[in-house]
């Protein structure tokens, strides 16, 4: 169905459901929902999961970090909520092994820290590798870039948790994707204004009308449905605002960044640290780069930029922790990850001000809360790993309200099963197709095609073996196959560049910007995706990229 097609489809229906804001929340929300037979809509001003879902470490993970503030509760779901997303996400998630430091003084004993590693490993129900001690020495034999640095020896704890292979936004279109395959409507660059109460209906009928803008062309619509649901992450107080809803909560925003720069470990383990300020400090490998991070800095705006201070904090931590071949620069950097977690506090408490103290900032709850209103709902803060929580608590809420659910959809959740990957595993080696994966490439072309696209990489195949050009790499630094360009542009949504390059692949996050911009593969893909569009829709690209593509002088771009 085109674009055109599915905006006539959003006015001219009325839903069940309309969903606002197609992070994590809402994509989980709208899948849960359509998978139980619900008429839903699902709404995003932006791309589907183009703010704080695209921003995050990509670390599937427990909290271990929340163990030492004493929420116990939230430190237990979320290892619950990590092992279900691992049984369900065999390809997509990942157990993984953190190496952390425990630095000479510590504000805890080395052995409350071992201890705090194995209660995490049985609040999880020891479903990964048990922690391990590590002395100095050990420690810096499993991790060579401990082994001469500059900081005094250190001893360790090694623990598993896990982790996203691709990155977090291509996660959250998988649920938008599940959601679309059970009839719900999907739409990005579509922004919700403001909603009212829908006065045609007589009572007891309840219904809203939601405002909208398509962001693309200027055109407006009202949109009706039964029901609300806002989740539109760091902006929700500000929807709320519009259309006059009012709940017990309010969110404070933190802000956090990670910069994408060379891989500094040929090891595929998470380093943990301790950084300058005390916090958890984190390097992640991310394809054939390394993600470091993250700061905790309150902002009182959910738009998020990086500072330079927050820039040079990460870089000044790295290099202090790890002896690294030359320090890392700012000219290093090859892309970075910006984003605002929305934090959700009461209305009426002291922390609900911006002028509240940081000790009380840095023990908010990371938890989320549900609102139920009268005909709606409010996704409050939350975590993508507690995201299929989310969305059986929103079932939940809803039906509560009056909203009849059918039978859960067979198979909406999680990947396809073992027999039809064996299958395609079977077909590709059949075919050749794995003949071209490249020399420097991080795993086999078929294993990378199965995770990302599950049963339609079958047609991957298919058009490789009509036309074998169709299986060579696109790019000069990269193993994007033209035949995964046709099958995003026939499957998902892209409307710009940037929503393929930074968000459905990790193109843009791990091939630095001027490298990028002057391969002349850029150009295929705009064609493959866009057609007679593809000019307009590379200069579009261009323009919002040509401020990152200038090195500072007297410095070593990044490999």
């Amino acid at each position: 169905m085109s674009r055109t097609e599915r905006l006539q489809q959003l006015a001219d229906n009325t839903w069940d459901v309309v969903v606002i804001g197609a992070g994590i929340n809402g994509a989980v929300a709208a899948a849960a929902l359509a998978a139980r037979g619900v008429r839903v809509a699902l709404l995003d001003r932006g791309d589907f999961g183009g703010e704080t879902s695209s921003n995050s470490s990509c670390l599937v993970w427990g909290g271990i970090k929340y163990l030492e503030s004493g929420d116990w509760r939230l430190v237990a779901d979320l290892c619950q909520s990590r092992n279900r997303l691992l049984q369900c996400f065999p390809s997509s998630v990942r157990e993984i092994r953190f190496l952390a430091t425990l630095p000479k003084g510590f504000r805890k004993p080395a052995w409350m820290f071992y201890s705090g590693a194995w209660l995490y490993w049985l609040m999880g129900f020891g479903k990964t590798r048990r922690p391990e001690w590590l002395s100095a020495s050990q420690r810096a034999e499993r991790e060579p870039l401990f082994a001469s640095s500059g900081a005094e020896p250190q001893q360790a704890v090694e623990y598993s948790d896990a982790w996203l292979v691709d990155n977090d936004s291509r996660f959250t279109f998988g649920f938008v994707r599940s959601a679309v395959q059970s009839g719900a409507l999907a739409i990005n660059y579509v922004e919700a204004q403001g909603s009212e109460p829908d006065t045609s209906l007589t009572a007891p009928v309840t219904g809203w009308v939601t405002h909208v803008c398509d962001q693309r062309s200027g055109a407006t619509a009202l949109v009706r449905s039964r029901f609300i649901i806002n989740a539109a992450g760091p902006w929700l107080d500000d929807f709320n605002r519009r259309s006059g809803l009012h709940s017990g909560f309010v969110h404070r925003f933190s802000r956090g960044i990670h910069l994408l720069v060379p891989r500094i470990s040929s090891v595929e383990r998470v380093l943990a640290f301790f950084a300058s300020d005390g916090r958890l400090f984190f390097a992640i490998p991310m394809g054939k780069r390394t993600c470091i991070g993250t700061t905790d800095v309150e902002v009182d705006s959910p738009t998020a930029v990086v500072s330079a201070d927050e820039r040079q904090f990460v870089l000044d931590n790295i290099n202090r922790l790890l002896a690294l071949t030359r320090p890392l620069v700012a000219a290093d950097v090859i892309s970075e990850r910006c984003g605002v977690r929305p934090l959700v506090v009461p209305a009426d408490s002291d922390i609900s001000s911006t002028n509240a103290s940081m000790t009380d900032w840095q023990h908010l709850s990371r938890r989320h809360q549900l609102v139920n209103g009268d005909g709606w709902l409010g996704i409050y803060g939350g975590k993508l790993t507690d995201c299929l929580n989310v969305g059986e608590e929103v079932c939940a809420a809803l039906k509560q309200q009056g909203l009849a659910l059918g039978d859960e959809r067979a198979g909406w959740l999680g990947e396809a099963g073992p027999e039809q990957r064996d299958d395609f595993m079977a077909a590709a080696w059949a075919t050749g197709l794995n003949e071209h994966t490249r020399p420097d490439a991080l795993e086999p072309l078929s294993e990378r095609l199965w995770r990302r696209y599950g049963p339609a990489a079958a047609d991957i195949l298919h058009w490789g073996v009509q036309d074998p050009d169709l299986w060579l790499p696109v790019l000069r630094n990269d193993d994007l196959l033209r035949a995964e360009v046709m099958l995003a542009a026939r499957d998902e949504m892209i409307e710009t560049l940037e929503d393929f390059l930074r968000r459905r692949t990790m193109i843009a996050l791990t091939i630095p910007c001027e490298q990028l911009c002057n391969d002349p593969g850029l150009a295929e893909i705009a064609r493959l995706l866009f057609g007679a569009q593809a000019s307009e829709r590379l200069e579009e690209f261009f323009q919002t990229r040509q401020h990152r593509i200038q090195q500072p002088a007297g410095t070593t771009p990044a490999s």
